[in-house]
């Protein structure tokens, strides 16, 4: 089985999910008063953290779903609506933190865990992702497949906190938001596609159990 269709699909929608370019601006706020080493330690920390976390819902999703009793298509649904308001959020240029949020972070010392990785990047729309490829996956090299487009979400994520300083100083405020923005309506396609799909497939099932 060729390794690069599931690691292709599993990065390419998580990219714009998780939008490691949209994160550096954030990361570089909370990171202000950092040096220059603390500051790389956090980035490749915080990448890390999304690795696992990505992982572990990748690895345990299946049983997760069937310890709640949910089925593919109702998180399909779920999922659909968690990424396409976090879509709106970008389009509409919202922050992606609440300013409480942003007031706590900014006293932390360490941000690499909290609200970095989660929810900032490896939130619930890119849970919601990897959760649904869990339960599609049926043999262990599919996971295996999957998890190299995890970690290369991760890779994607240090070189963008790691070098993004002189992308923020090039592009400015309003290149990056224009920058968001454009993500932002790819990531409301795929939230639009996951919620027509779960929809169509739920009514499929309802008019057959109605048939039965």
């Amino acid at each position: 089985m060729s390794l690069i269709p599931n690691t292709f699909f599993t990065f390419v929608a998580l990219f714009p999910i998780a939008n490691p370019i949209g994160a550096v601006p954030v990361f570089y706020s909370l990171t202000a008063m950092e040096t220059s080493s603390g500051r790389h330690r956090q980035a490749i920390q915080t990448a890390i953290n999304v690795v696992l976390v990505l992982a572990v819902f990748l690895v345990a999703g299946r049983w997760i779903l069937e310890f709640f009793g949910i089925s593919l298509n109702v998180l399909r649904l779920a999922g659909g609506l968690l990424v396409a308001h976090t879509a709106w959020e970008m389009v509409t240029a919202r922050q992606r933190l609440t300013p409480s949020e942003n007031d706590e972070a900014i006293d932390k010392e360490d941000i690499s865990f909290t609200p970095m990785a989660v929810p900032l990047i490896s939130g619930p729309g890119a849970i919601g992702v990897v959760t649904s490829l869990s339960i599609s996956f049926k043999h262990w090299v599919d996971y295996l497949e999957s998890l190299v487009g995890i970690v290369l979400i991760g890779i994607s994520l240090y070189l963008c906190l790691a070098l993004g300083e002189p992308l923020i100083k090039k592009l400015g405020k309003n290149g990056v938001g224009a920058l968001n923005r454009v993500f932002g309506f790819f990531i409301l396609a795929i939230g639009v596609r996951f919620i027509a799909d779960g929809s169509i497939s739920l009514l499929k099932e309802a008019f057959h159990i109605q048939v039965k």
